[in-house]
């Protein structure tokens, strides 16, 4: 797996997590769709964490200024 992410694509995406989880976890979002987001917000963070995303290599998408 080659980094596909920059470093501005890695915060945004490390803020909506932040974000969905204090949603969630303060009662603003609950049920199905607080879970469906919570998980959304996992893998929001886990790629920006790894710096790759799946959905970006199948599409050809790379946001990352390294070659």
């Amino acid at each position: 797996m080659k980094i596909n992410m920059g470093g501005l694509d890695r915060v945004l995406r490390v803020l909506i997590a932040i974000a969905i989880a204090i949603l969630y976890f303060t009662g603003v979002i609950t049920g199905t769709l607080g879970i469906v987001l919570l998980v959304v917000g996992a893998v929001f963070l886990l790629t920006s964490i790894v710096g790759f995303c799946p959905l970006y290599a199948i599409f050809g998408i790379r946001t990352c200024p390294k070659k």
